[in-house]
């Protein structure tokens, strides 16, 4: 039964006996009796994050808890439902506004014992009465209302407990330098005042200077990341020079306060905390001895597909084999005329989608990673230039075949089937979505729909189709194209072994072919010619370039290449396509370009469909 898993009594010592419970109750076993959405304060920039309240009882006892972060998984995913019963695994323990409040870092739904009703009558734990003056965990505060900055005479004392193989069984795991108890980063807000946190730092940045005419100064920041979250810290000035060597990227330390806690700038990080630390001058910063009781990264994964979904400037963590990688340029800025370091990457996931990456600066230069390798970026700027493309933050973070469980599958995929695979872009898709109207995605349509709404007649239109390729001209497929990055303009055969480029003025001993290609495309109603070019028709190609198909052309390879044809044909994709009105002397007709192409995604497919056949049930 499922009471009989219950630890009876272990609420008690969690807030009664913190030394003890550990001998006592290793890993607490507790009943679910409520959970509730919390409202979030919002911050600067949006909404603050998703906060959830439970109630949690041993039969004896419930208290008030409240999810960190990275447990609300357990929520989303539907395991955790009233009644159930749950092991915690990593925990901390507060008295705010005199209520004893627990925050639960880590926790495992037993699903085995079900969701019986509730067990026993439990009764609220009281907080000792030399404990009920202690200030709140956070800004927001527990109940997700405001709460008012009142003076407080006592600081609040966390009592924290995690699974032995977290803290290497070791009582003094929980203790910083002078026996100071451990808070964990999900709980510093403005309204807790002596703390020491033990984090790993996780990036830093190089030293900033800036000149006004009020003044001068320097500042340098870095993510620091604990087991419950992260949280950004930058130090001003006399703090730059007092830190900045000391703070190692990769190394664990002790932070105590004095230590400012404020409302973060989300136009300045990439991390999910509604605060940001400021060092002061006299800030405790220590390397701990144990640098390994602390997470090396946390990541959350945005897959390359959903790219297409995700805003213009959002923050996101993306793993990908790295497929291409390009020498350094560089550029100057416009507004400052700094020369900036660049190099791009292409990098591909198991999605069928490949996208742009762009690093800067040192990271660019002692690039060193080999094709075929996975990458872990955390911190990635999201920009539609060219549809979707990403640009790695100053804040942001690279690492190189992780040890992560989704850098393992990716790489099995690719060595599997990946490397053969032909991989579609975001190209031009956010201006797609813009034009079919506020960002909208574009709509799906039949051939016979596209044909009779005489799409394209009047203004510039955008819509999908899934089609079959039935036929590909192979007379003039491309065109021979200037080698600068980012021309693309034709070139002219001088005949003395030259191709010129007029726009660049610059004359190349062969040309880069590019694809220009026709195709015909077929569904249940009807067909269509499409204009393709170059990136699109690759993927129809099935990953051949145009150099590949006109040195078989020139080597008389003409089987071959007609082999090559035929294997694109008679493969149904998806088309986003651009109708628009074009004059040719004088006759006018519509021209259907396709900006981006894709493999089916069948189970995607078959839930649109599903959900048009609802539509239509009567």
């Amino acid at each position: 039964m499922a009471a009989q898993e219950i630890t009876q009594g272990a609420l008690e010592a969690i807030f009664n006996d913190p030394a003890g419970v550990g001998g006592r109750f290793p890993v607490p076993v507790m009943q679910c009796l409520q959970i509730k959405t919390l409202e979030s304060k919002a911050a600067p920039g949006g909404p603050g994050p998703e906060r959830f309240r439970v109630v949690l009882s041993d039969i004896r006892n419930y208290v008030q808890c409240m999810l960190a972060t990275q447990a609300n998984h357990v929520v989303h995913e539907g395991k955790l439902t009233r009644g159930c019963i749950v092991r915690l695994k990593s925990y901390q323990a507060n008295a705010v506004k005199g209520k004893n409040i627990l925050i639960i870092l880590d926790l495992e739904v037993i699903e085995s014992l079900g969701a019986p009703e509730k067990i026993g009558e439990p009764t609220g734990l009281e907080v000792k009465s030399e404990d009920a003056k202690n200030t709140t965990i956070g800004g927001a505060g527990f109940y997700g209302n405001s709460v008012k900055n009142e003076p407080t005479t006592q600081d609040t004392k966390p009592q924290t407990k995690s699974l032995p193989s977290r803290t290497n069984n070791s009582n003094s795991n929980n203790l910083g330098p002078g026996n100071a108890t451990i808070y964990p980063i999900e709980a510093l807000s403005p309204y807790a005042h002596k703390w020491t946190i033990k984090a790993r730092v996780t990036s830093k940045s190089d030293i900033r200077t800036w000149h006004k005419p009020s003044g001068e100064g320097k500042l340098f920041s870095v993510n620091l990341l604990d087991e419950s979250g992260e949280i950004k810290a930058t130090g001003f000035n006399d703090q730059c020079d007092q830190y900045y060597d000391l703070l190692q990227e990769g190394s664990v330390y002790y932070i105590s306060s004095p230590c400012r806690v404020q409302i973060a700038k989300k136009q300045f990080t990439n991390l999910p905390n509604d605060y940001e630390l400021t060092f002061e001058r006299d800030t405790m910063i220590e390397k701990a001895e144990d640098q390994s009781a602390v997470p090396q990264v946390r990541f959350n994964f945005c897959n390359i597909q959903e790219l297409q979904e995700v805003d213009k400037d959002a923050t996101v963590d993306i793993v990908g084999v790295l497929k291409e990688v390009a020498e350094v340029s560089q550029i100057v800025s416009k507004s400052s005329g700094k020369p900036y370091d660049k190099r791009e990457l292409t990098l591909v996931d198991d999605t069928g989608y490949s996208v742009r990456v762009t690093v800067w600066g040192k990271t660019a230069t002692s690039f060193d990673a080999k094709p075929e390798s996975v990458v872990a970026f955390k911190g990635m700027r999201v920009s539609d230039f060219g549809g979707r493309s990403l640009s790695l933050l100053s804040s942001g973070t690279m690492t190189v075949d992780p040890d992560i469980p989704e850098a393992h599958k990716l790489k099995g995929w690719y060595d599997a089937t990946g490397r053969t695979e032909a991989f579609a872009t975001h190209n031009n898709l956010a201006s797609m979505g813009n034009a079919a109207g506020g960002g909208r995605k574009d709509e799906t349509k039949t051939i016979e729909q596209v044909k009779q709404e005489d799409i394209g007649m009047e203004d510039t239109i955008w819509f999908t189709l899934k089609a079959t390729i039935v036929y590909i001209k192979q007379d003039n497929f491309c065109y021979p194209a200037c080698r600068n990055e980012g021309c693309n303009k034709k070139v002219v055969d001088y005949g003395d072994g030259t191709w010129r480029c007029e726009k660049c003025e610059v004359n190349h001993d062969k040309p880069q072919y590019r694809f220009i290609m026709t195709v015909s495309v077929a569904d249940h109603t009807g067909q269509i010619y499409l204009s393709c070019f170059d990136e699109v028709a690759r993927v129809i190609m099935g990953g051949k370039s145009a150099d590949e198909l006109m040195e078989m052309r020139e080597e008389g390879k003409d089987a071959q290449l007609t082999a090559e044809f035929e294997a694109a044909n008679c493969r149904k994709l998806s088309f986003r396509c651009r109708a628009k009105m074009d004059t040719f002397g004088d006759t006018q007709r519509i021209r259907y370009q396709v900006q981006t192409v894709s493999v089916m995604d069948w189970k995607s497919e078959a839930a649109r469909l599903a959900e048009l056949v609802k539509q239509m049930s009567v």
